[in-house]
């Protein structure tokens, strides 16, 4: 049991709607530019190509990990113990942080909607990066049963729709 959850009471829930995190549109994410996203290694769920910079909660939860000195990615986990990756660009880990602010930090609890990151896309694209931005059930949790991701949602605004669907235990 996480530190965090004392106090909260998780009712059993059989799916986990993952809302989208960032505006744009859907894509599979075998649409990715990177091997490890595209063969789902990484994990299940879907990329969006972002039309605008910013990362929102998709859940209340609390952030399991923010890579610090990127800011180019950040793990969020549910109280239900689903934790979800979304991950800025491909390659952007070789911008060392610029272009990016993150406003929050490894631990913080965040309610859904909260801003999370901001991120320069004309910056990202210029450093020649694509911006197209996984989001995805890390491979190997326990709570989750199966990913069921919508990649034909289209065009989504963040916090709007469900972008996946998590089946638990």
């Amino acid at each position: 049991m996480f530190k965090w959850l004392k106090g909260k009471s998780a009712e059993k829930m059989d799916v986990l709607d993952i809302a989208a995190p960032l505006t744009g549109n859907v894509v599979p994410l075998a649409n990715v530019p990177d091997e490890a996203f595209a063969s789902k290694a990484m994990g299940e769920g879907v990329a969006i190509e972002p039309t605008e910079g910013k990362v929102v909660a998709p859940f209340d939860g609390k952030v399991a990990h923010l890579i610090e000195k990127s800011k180019h990615a950040v793990i969020l986990e549910h109280v239900t113990g689903v934790q979800v990756l979304i991950h800025i660009g491909v390659n952007t880990v070789s911008m060392k942080g610029e272009g990016f602010k993150a406003h929050v930090s490894t631990g913080d609890e965040v309610k859904a909607g909260q801003l999370l990151i901001e991120f320069d896309m004309a910056a990202i694209q210029a450093a020649g990066y694509p911006v197209i931005t996984p989001v995805l059930i890390p491979a190997g949790i326990d709570a989750v049963k199966s990913v069921e991701p919508n990649e034909s949602a289209g065009s989504v605004s963040a916090q709007s729709g469900s972008v996946i669907k998590v089946h638990l235990n």
